[in-house]
C-alpha cells in the first residue's frame, strides 16, 4: 500500500499549491484526464483533485489544487515529507485523444495544471495544439514554460490586460472563432463559469466542446450519486460516467443550482 508521501510541495500562485506524491499505482495507470480523491487527514472531507502531472518510473504523481474550503486548507497545511491520509486513484474516464487536427485546450486557475497532459498526448498524437491559458492577472498564472514546451502555442488571457489579451479566455477564443479560425475540437477544465461560458461561445461554431466537470462527489466511483447532473436529459454522474462531457449537452441551471447547495455548510466548516 502507498504511503502518500508529500515529495515535494510549492505555492506557484496565491491559494494556488502544487503538491506531488509518492504514489507509485496511480503513477502507472495515470492516462490525461483522470482525478483522484485526496483526504488531507482522518477528520477532512474528499477532495477531487484533476491528475496535473505524473512519472511512471519514479512513482510520482502530481496536483494542482485551489486552497478554497477547510480541506484544501488543511492540505495546503501538509509540507514534504508528510503522508496524505488517503490518495485515491485513477479515477473517471481519460480524455479522449486521437490525431483530431486543430485542437484548443482552454485553462483557468487550477484547470492551467488540468490541461497540461492532454497537451502533451493530445501534441504526441498528432495534433496542432493551442492553450489558452487565464487568470486576473499575470501573477496567478502559472506552468507558462512547461505550456509552452508541449503546445504549439500558448494564448495567455488577464482581466486586468497584464499579460496576453484584456479578458478571459473564452473572449479570447470567441474573437478567434469569429475571425475565421478553425479548431477539430475544443477542451476546457476549470471553474464552472468559465466552462459554461466556453460552452456559450462555441456552441454557434458547432465546434465539438468537453468540458471536465466538477460537482460535488463524496465517493468517486458512482455509489452515492452526489456528483450527478443531467445531460441530454438523462442523468449522469461525474465520476464513473465523466468527468468529461459535451458541453453543449450538459444542462447549466441544474449544474449552477447545485454547487451552490452546500455553500453555507462549507463556510461553517472553514470557520469551525
Amino acid at each position: 500500500m502507498d504511503k502518500n508521501e508529500i515529495i515535494e510541495k510549492e505555492q506557484i500562485a496565491p491559494n494556488i499549491h502544487s503538491c506531488t506524491v509518492d504514489a507509485p499505482g496511480i503513477a502507472k495507470k495515470a492516462l490525461p484526464g483522470q482525478f483522484v480523491i485526496v483526504i488531507p487527514d482522518e477528520y477532512s472531507e474528499r477532495v477531487p483533485v484533476t491528475i496535473a502531472d505524473w512519472d511512471a518510473e519514479k512513482g510520482y504523481v502530481t496536483i494542482i489544487f485551489l486552497e478554497i474550503g477547510a480541506s484544501t486548507q488543511r492540505l495546503a497545511e501538509l509540507n514534504t515529507g508528510d503522508d496524505i491520509y488517503s490518495f485515491t486513484g485513477p479515477l473517471g474516464k481519460p480524455f479522449e485523444i486521437e490525431n483530431f487536427g486543430t485542437v484548443a485546450l482552454v485553462g483557468g486557475c487550477y484547470g492551467i495544471g488540468g490541461i497540461y497532459r492532454a497537451a502533451k498526448t493530445l501534441k504526441e498524437n498528432g495534433n496542432k495544439v493551442i492553450c489558452f491559458s487565464e487568470a486576473r492577472s499575470k501573477f496567478l498564472l502559472y506552468w507558462n514554460k512547461k505550456l509552452e514546451e508541449v503546445a504549439d502555442e500558448v494564448r495567455y488571457s488577464t482581466v486586468d490586460g497584464s499579460l496576453g489579451s484584456k479578458g478571459h479566455s473564452f473572449d479570447l477564443l470567441e474573437d478567434n472563432l469569429k475571425s475565421g479560425e478553425h479548431f477539430d475540437r475544443i477542451m476546457a477544465v476549470g471553474c464552472t463559469f468559465m466552462m459554461y461560458r466556453v460552452a456559450r461561445v462555441t456552441k454557434p461554431f458547432g465546434v465539438k466542446t468537453i468540458v471536465s466537470m466538477n460537482p460535488v462527489m463524496i465517493d468517486g466511483t458512482g455509489m452515492c450519486g452526489a456528483c450527478r447532473l443531467v445531460v441530454e436529459g438523462e442523468t449522469k454522474f461525474a465520476c464513473v460516467d465523466g468527468p468529461h462531457f459535451d458541453a453543449h449537452k450538459i444542462d447549466w441551471n441544474i449544474v449552477s443550482d447545485r454547487r451552490k447547495a452546500y455553500l453555507e455548510e462549507e463556510i461553517i466548516s472553514k470557520e469551525r
